[in-house]
């Protein structure tokens, strides 16, 4: 028997969503919203959610830019609110359609009914821009479908620069967006993206990278590859080598970034990072190879079965605290907000407002808050990342700015409440079911813990099935390297970063690998600025700048501007974040030494000086093969890696504690030596034996002063003590860090080893 539905498909170039692997929907209450095929008939049927609207009007296009509307349908609303419209493939054929369809939406309000003699362009039926119930309804914008699986283009692209036309407000009201707007495209899901890795979080290297900026800049990637889904596909080889079994891009949500080529040595306005959404189930066309309708999500799960080829899990930034449409234009003119989908649809539900319904609520510095409070708004989350889950293959998730999620307020103020089942923070863990924590099938849940609004700085504070940024491992571990003397870091909370973060994640159900634990990210200084820059240096020209924002507290220092010595603090520092508990995350180029000159908030840099380079110096070259093999050692070594909390206890009788620790001097630290703020070095042994490790035990000393200190090894079980790894300026090279089986022999119980200031050793015994 022929299948109509792909007859249809076929005939009229459309790419048909298959009602049977549909987007994915809301566990607890599935609206089925979206352009969907339906298999009973041979129509394609639209479903768009609106409580406040009068009237909704779907219009197809043939042509997603520069023409008129193909065809227009009047939408009917059910008891739910949801509105929808069925549309025959007979009737398309005879409206003239050959190719694709591409869509969208206008919507009447209260504040703007619906007139028999409204025509694009016109103010018949005007009352206001915003009534007192926070609607802004306006029919003279096309409205983007919040589910639409793939945008036709973006608001500003090559062919159009004007954003008014996108406005509302006194000026811009009436301006017609249709022909120029973004429209969603039907499609239909296809394309494997492999099997998925189920390897627990405590096992994962995270690494960090931008999509784009990953291979836009690598000659070893064919050109017209570079920058896309397919050319990243093409570095999972590299990855794995590396050590990496996560790659973490940044958003590749549909969001404001082909305007970046229109001003290409300039800063001016460029969306490099992406954090700013406008479409929560397409994959962003700019990073596709194929742009034609359906290439974006082919590619990207192409890209997503090359990783899990090869063994590397894909986690994705998302951007659920705001939207691409932004908040106000300008503190001066709070009336004039862009229209291009939430917010022309339904503005109260979509968006927290302040308390007269006027304007957007802001407490995070981005533009309006999204209302995740609301259920029809927490289901678009919902829906979102079970799309992204099983339809694109993706393993999990890193929710920016996540502490928004917590919040129990709709309108005029922000209620953060980890315990609170209501809120999307929990509907999030209730619905997609976080991975195990000994590994399986689940997602692997992270947060960015944080914003910059009252109640938002939440490190520590997120419900179990979440694992967070530590914010304060990077905080302590950077004050502790590059603050001695300035900034009060006790060897007690050094040492408890390095063990897992009790102090943050035991108390409340949690694991050391809840922890994700970073010296830094793409917000902020890279591994290498951070120790050769005294500060942000944001004001530089093309191609480093300028940006503007960025911290004044970077809590960076060059270590007196000797090269070398900057070598030696990334060295001890990327060494210990490998050697903590929990679960350790590097931001992309870090393995190499990567600089952008200072600039500690390059959001807007759409440059060869943001992207990754693998022109190598030979110091560069020296510390990627530093990067490799301590990633390497970490892997080899499940002491490093526990699943639960570690003890002071002989759990097996080998006369070993699971973890002790030890001063300089080889005396277990004391409540005097965790107390003394003088003292600035630690050491700690972890009894391999209870973790089945293949060494007997592991050894780490850190000298946190500036001065050579001496450490005395302690008991090794009977055992002799070989190095690992100095990472003092002596050892620099090649062969810092000694392959298995070629560790050098140091002595046993009582040996002294001299290490320089601020260095670490790392030893084995065997």
């Amino acid at each position: 028997m022929v299948d109509i539905r792909s007859v249809a498909c076929l005939i009229f170039g459309l790419m048909c969503l298959a009602w049977a692997v549909g987007p994915a929907h809301a566990v607890v209450d599935s609206q089925h919203l979206g352009a969907r095929y339906d298999p009973a008939s041979s129509d394609i049927v639209f479903r768009v959610y609106s409580s406040r609207a009068t009237r909704i009007e779907l219009q197809l296009y043939a042509d997603a830019y520069g023409t008129p509307a193909l065809a227009t349908y009047v939408l009917s609303k059910d008891a739910a609110n949801v509105w929808s419209a069925s549309v025959s493939m007979s009737d398309l054929r005879v409206a003239g359609s050959d190719g694709p369809i591409f869509y969208g939406y206008r919507a009447w309000g209260p504040n703007w009914p619906y007139v028999p003699n409204w025509s694009p362009g016109s103010s018949a039926g005007f009352v206001v821009d915003v009534d007192a119930s926070g609607n802004r309804f306006n029919p003279n914008k096309l409205l983007l479908d919040p589910y639409a699986l793939e945008l036709s283009h973006d608001p500003i692209n090559a062919h159009n620069n004007d954003g008014t036309v996108f406005a509302t407000g006194e000026n811009y009201r009436v301006l017609d967006s249709g022909p120029k707007a973004p429209k969603g495209i039907v499609l239909r899901a296809e394309h494997s993206f492999g099997t998925k890795p189920t390897r627990a979080q405590k096992d994962d290297i995270v690494y960090e990278v931008h999509l784009r900026g990953l291979t836009e800049n690598d000659p070893d990637i064919p050109a017209e590859a570079r920058g896309t889904y397919r050319g990243a596909a093409l570095k999972a080889g590299y990855l794995a080598a590396l050590g990496v079994t996560a790659v973490e891009f940044l958003p590749v949500q549909e969001t404001q970034n082909d305007a970046n080529d229109l001003t290409p040595d300039s800063a001016a306005g460029d969306n490099y990072w992406g954090y700013a959404t406008l479409a929560y189930f397409a994959p962003d066309r700019r990073y596709a190879s194929d742009r034609s309708p359906g290439g974006p999500t082919r590619e990207f799960k192409s890209m997503v079965k090359a990783f899990h080829d090869a063994g590397i899990k894909v986690l994705i930034d998302v951007v659920y605290n705001h939207t691409g449409e932004g908040g106000a234009w300008n503190a001066a003119d709070k009336t004039t907000y862009n229209l291009l989908s939430f917010r022309g649809l339904d503005n109260p539900t979509y968006y927290s407002l302040t308390e007269d319904m006027q304007f957007s609520f802001d407490n995070t510095g981005v533009g309006g808050n999204f209302n995740t409070h609301n259920t029809v708004a927490q289901n678009l989350i919902v829906d979102s990342l079970v799309y992204w889950r099983d339809v694109m293959g993706v393993d999990g998730f890193r929710f920016d700015l996540a502490a928004v999620l917590g919040n129990t307020c709709d309108h005029g103020c922000f209620r953060f409440d980890k315990l609170d089942p209501s809120t999307a923070l929990n509907r999030i863990v209730r619905e997609l079911k976080p991975r195990p924590e000994g590994g399986g099938a689940g997602v692997d849940l992270i947060a960015e813990p944080w914003a910059i609004g009252e109640d938002t700085y939440q490190v520590g504070g997120f419900p179990a099935g979440w694992s967070e940024w530590n914010g304060k491992y990077r905080d302590d571990l950077r004050k502790a390297q590059n603050k001695l003397g300035e900034q009060d870091v006790s060897i007690a909370t050094l040492a408890t970063r390095f063990a897992g973060s009790s102090d943050l994640y035991q108390n409340n159900g949690r694991s050391p690998w809840n922890s994700v634990n970073f010296i830094d990210a793409h917000d902020g200084l890279t591994l290498r600025d951070l120790y050769s820059c005294d500060g942000k240096n944001n004001n530089q020209t093309w191609p480093y700048g300028p940006s503007d924002g960025g911290t004044d507290d970077d809590n960076s220092w060059d270590q007196g501007g000797a090269a070398a010595d900057q070598r030696r603090a990334a060295r001890t520092g990327l060494a210990l974040l490998l050697l903590s508990a929990g679960t350790p995350m590097i931001s992309g180029g870090d393995e190499h030494l990567r600089s952008l000159n200072c600039n500690n908030n390059p959001y807007n840099l759409d440059s060869f000086a943001n992207w990754l380079s693998f022109s190598l110096t030979a110091e560069q070259a020296n510390f990627a093969t530093f990067t490799t093999r301590m990633i390497a050692f970490r892997k080899t070594h499940p002491a490093l890696r526990p699943q639960i909390w570690y003890s002071a206890r002989d759990n097996d009788g080998n006369g070993m504690v699971q973890l002790q620790w030890y001063t300089p001097a080889g005396t277990v630290a004391d409540p005097g030596y965790w107390a003394n703020a003088e003292n600035h070095s630690i050491a700690w042994e972890i009894d391999g034996a209870e973790f089945g490790d293949p060494a007997s035990a592991i050894y780490v000393g850190f000298n946190g002063w500036s001065d050579e200190v001496s450490f005395v090894l302690p008991p090794a079980g009977g055992k002799n003590w070989y190095r690992v790894t100095d990472t003092c300026n002596w050892a620099e090279g090649p062969e810092n860090v000694a392959l298995p089986g070629s560790e050098t022999w140091i002595g046993s119980e009582g040996a002294s080893y001299a290490l320089c200031g601020r260095g670490l050793l790392l030893l084995l015994a065997k």
